[in-house]
């Protein structure tokens, strides 16, 4: 059976079959290779990769290479979405171009966003919170972008749809004959914004990581397909990219933007993200007496998950924490205290940073 994957879904995802079936490369063959990695590389949170060791190099020997990352504004940025602008953040601190795209073209196809909301969304959600999470827009070696408003995007986008047709693209997406015409562009957009940072004018071709969850793959693929296609006329180099792990929704689910019972938005108040917390899944079992016999089920749990992927730097207190649910010892309620009161302390910083940075943000794009 063919697992398709559909990058526009909220759909939950098995993993082990994408690595199978599409042959994406396991990242924990090349940690030991990365220097200082990042802690969603070390827990494994980000599972997989297509030539991330070609970048690595590069980062090993400081040699320059380029990271895309972005959004659709569609919704609410919510804590799922951190680990993307983290992943950035680490990149930057490599000495990587950034480059960040603002799909508000493939959010209009998609969703029916008009460019005004969408762009109200990027401001105020989106671009404030990557910089009061500490990605540095200002820099000369970063260039943030609406997709509506970049002609060169365009341009690079025309000439990316002439390397693929209609059956490639329905085989990648499951398009088919009622699928709107601008819904069909809009992947090209996106191998546009991919190889963007390849061009002239952005110093020419170089190595390009692109860290996404792993329903984005479908446009990397497409994307390193047609880089070869247009490697005589740019000297494309096919992009990089790694996946990580979806965070687990409050309900058990996947998080989603559209889904306010599931997810924790960045944009709310500290009491509200403690209280939320509190609702969440755990790994626990029926009874105290049989959390004690039995221990929790601490890869089943929310709460852990949000430790691993957001509130617990370090690896000691985290793996004490796992210890300790798998021995019995550690009650569900316990743990909840904790992640709520660390989720407080998360909130307060980035919210005491958002007046400043949707200043910044607001005059980006």
């Amino acid at each position: 059976m063919i697992y398709l994957i559909d990058p526009w879904a909220s759909s939950s995802v098995d993993y082990d079959k994408l690595v199978n079936q599409f042959g994406i490369q396991k990242f924990s063959d090349l940690i030991n290779d990365v220097e200082n990695p990042h802690r969603l590389m070390k827990r494994g949170v980000i599972f997989g990769h297509r030539d991330f060791d070609k970048v690595n190099n590069l980062i090993n020997k400081k040699e320059d290479f380029a990271v895309v990352g972005g959004m659709m504004p569609s919704g609410q940025m919510h804590i799922g979405h951190k680990m993307v602008v983290d992943q950035l953040k680490w990149y930057q601190d490599k000495g990587a171009m950034l480059s960040i795209l603002i799909a508000d073209l493939e959010s209009y196809a998609a969703r029916d966003m008009s460019f005004e909301k969408a762009r109200d969304i990027a401001v105020n959600e989106y671009l404030t919170n990557y910089i009061a999470l500490g990605l540095n827009l200002e820099e000369d070696n970063v260039n943030v972008y609406l997709q509506s408003k970049n002609d060169t995007l365009r341009d690079l986008a025309f000439k990316a749809s002439k390397k693929t047709n209609f059956n490639e693209l329905k085989a990648i997406y499951g398009f088919n004959q009622s699928t709107n015409i601008a819904h069909i562009q809009a992947p090209l957009v996106q191998v546009a914004d991919i190889l963007l940072p390849q061009l002239e004018e952005f110093g020419g071709p170089k190595r390009v990581v692109v860290p996404v969850g792993v329903d984005q793959d479908p446009h990397i693929r497409l994307t390193r397909d047609i880089a070869h296609k247009l490697n005589d006329e740019y000297g494309f180099m096919p992009p990089s990219s790694t996946y990580h792990r979806f965070l687990t929704g409050l309900s058990g689910d996947k998080m989603s933007s559209s889904k306010p019972s599931t997810a924790i938005y960045l944009n709310e108040d500290s009491k509200t993200a403690a209280k939320k917390v509190k609702t969440a899944k755990t790994g626990g079992r029926e009874s105290l007496k049989e959390q004690q016999e039995l221990g929790g089920q601490v890869d089943n749990c929310v709460i852990y998950e949000m430790f691993v992927y957001h509130l617990i730097d370090d690896d000691k207190e985290l793996e004490k924490i796992r210890h300790d649910c798998l021995d019995g010892s550690l009650r569900c309620g316990d743990c909840k205290a904790k992640a709520s009161e660390l989720m407080v302390e998360m909130f307060d910083e980035i919210h005491d940073r958002q007046d400043e940075a949707r200043e910044i943000a607001n005059n980006l794009i």
